[in-house]
């Protein structure tokens, strides 16, 4: 997809949002006489062209990177990307990250004081959204009506039907950040009417059963695992947010589903993944290069930084992460943001030689008594536009714009889950092919093994910590385990008192934004805001 994520056609003139709050996010159309829907789709390369543009969506934040031609106005490129925006709501919520700028209400994330008027909620919000109408318009696009009034040929025919399974996904993906992140939101597909109307809202229930019965029919047109482009969606794909859903059951829809998580999860395990045998290789520029690396990734957002230049993403990631007294080139970059750092109740997650223990210490001070100043709080190593090559250390192709692509998915979540799910009461595994699991993660980090009696849920819940930390688990982890919000786990500055304090369970859930509560009829706010 690298080839190809840059090859995008505007397509943005022929979508309209199924977000109400239309007015604002601008759409730039563009000169009729220039383009149109059938005369873009001519050469049927353009299916793989606007495809390509769905899959961008989760990587860039508009036309022309890393910025100038935004897809949504009114939201500065850089905090409305998708991934910079789902790792704010995923991470500097919970005690694996800080961040020491002063940009409106960043701080309070990690306070977990947001009102509905929060413009970093807003701007999240509606790029999911936006991601959404991509998608159904590539889907309303590529109808069997459509394509044979196009003369399109039974060859392109085919391909079409796998990329409207790969489309379907990638708006699965978006509502399951949309139920996860707001429950209860505006709903539309590809055969909703376009253009001014209001979206009816959904349950999370309704939700919920919508996302497993969407995932369950369109496995059959997606590509056996593994034998997809690196990058693109496949069954694997399907079976883990379904696996995703099925976990987190009990919160969506205030019910068991264990058993299900844990069928989806041994699919996964059967499907040909394996771990990459070094850890931080997985977090390096030549993600995407090693072989053995991309045995465990099931799902990237890919960045080149040659053809994917974005200031989200993996750009923000290495950057905002690297300040003070840290080197830049030692990590591949021409500079750091000095902003984001970890919490000393996350640091005292990691005991031994434990490699997973990625931390710069050196000058800095554990306890964050001031949150603005980049020495309060070890700063995080984990993510780098660098690798290496024969024992020579190596950097992306530039040094502001980093290679590394983000695993957003990948083989060791899935052996956590199965762990989880199994003490969870699932039936269908066993606790030694679980103890099995957790020991390979803990082995190729040093970690030690442990014994499968030493295996319990809060176990789970840290082991997950230290292994997935800053790849966007931890907010939804905590909220299964009940520990997000309240007092039953504080972290620095939770509640914005140094010590951590408990916090309203409201919490749990953003609340939708105000602007489109007040422009659309048919949605009612989250409760408490």
């Amino acid at each position: 997809m690298k080839k190809i994520l840059y090859i995008t056609m505007v397509f943005t003139g022929l979508i309209f949002t199924t977000s109400s709050c239309i007015k604002n996010m601008e759409m730039k159309p563009i000169d009729p006489d220039i383009i149109t829907a059938d005369k873009a789709f001519e050469d049927p390369e353009a299916y793989t062209q606007f495809l390509a543009k769905c899959y961008a969506g989760l990587a860039v934040s508009g036309q022309q990177g890393p910025a100038g031609q935004g897809d949504i106005s009114g939201i500065d490129e850089g905090f409305g990307q998708y991934l910079r925006g789902y790792w704010y709501h995923q991470e500097l919520t919970t005690d694996e990250a800080v961040i020491g700028w002063d940009d409106a209400t960043i701080k309070d994330f990690h306070y977990q004081q947001w009102g509905d008027g929060d413009g970093f909620i807003a701007a999240f919000y509606y790029r999911i959204f936006y991601q959404i109408s991509l998608t159904n318009e590539f889907l309303r696009q590529t109808t069997d009506d459509k394509l044979d009034t196009r003369g399109t040929s039974q060859d392109w025919k085919d391909k079409v039907k796998v990329y409207r399974a790969e489309a379907r996904w990638l708006r699965a993906l978006s509502y399951w950040h949309a139920l996860d992140l707001f429950g209860s939101v505006p709903f539309a597909v590809e055969t909703d009417p376009i253009g001014d109307f209001f979206p009816s809202q959904v349950s999370s229930n309704e939700l919920f059963a919508w996302l497993i019965e969407e995932l369950e029919s369109m496995e059959a047109d997606m590509s056996e695992p593994r034998a997809n482009e690196y990058g693109r969606a496949d069954k694997a794909g399907a079976w883990m947010l379904l696996a995703k859903l099925y976990l987190n059951a009990e919160v969506y829809i205030g019910e068991a589903k264990y058993t299900e998580c844990l069928t989806n999860c041994s699919k996964l395990i059967n499907a040909g993944y394996s771990l990459s045998p070094t850890f931080q290789q997985l977090f390096w520029a030549n993600n995407d290069m090693d072989p053995q690396t991309m045995q465990e990734i099931i799902f990237p957002i890919r960045y080149s930084g040659e053809h994917t230049q974005t200031w989200g993403g993996t750009t923000f990631i290495i950057h905002a992460a690297v300040g003070g007294d840290m080197d830049p080139a030692t990590y591949g970059i021409d500079g750091g943001w000095g902003g984001t750092r970890t919490t000393k109740q996350f640091v005292e997650k990691f005991q031994g030689s434990d490699s997973r223990a990625m931390f710069w210490s050196e000058g800095h001070s554990i306890e964050i008594d001031n949150m603005g100043d980049f020495y309060n709080g070890y700063a995080v190593t984990k993510f780098r536009n660098t690798y290496e090559e024969n024992g020579e250390l190596k950097t992306g192709f530039s040094l502001t714009f980093p290679d590394t692509d983000f695993p957003m998915f990948r083989l060791a979540d899935v052996y956590l889950m199965y762990a989880e799910a199994l003490l969870r009461g699932g039936s269908g595994g066993d606790m030694g092919t679980a103890s099995t699991f957790i020991n390979e993660l803990r082995t190729r980090t040093n970690s030690g093994v442990v014994n499968a009696g030493d295996i319990d849920l809060e176990f789970i819940l840290d082991e997950r910590a230290r292994e997935l930390y800053w790849e966007c688990h931890r907010r939804t982890d905590l909220v299964r385990y009940n520990q997000f919000t309240g007092d039953q786990y504080l972290w620095a500055w939770k509640g914005n008192t140094k010590d951590g304090r408990s916090t309203d369970s409201k919490y749990n859930q953003f609340p939708l934004p105000a602007s489109d509560v007040n422009a659309n009829p048919n949605l009612v706010q989250n409760p408490n805001y």
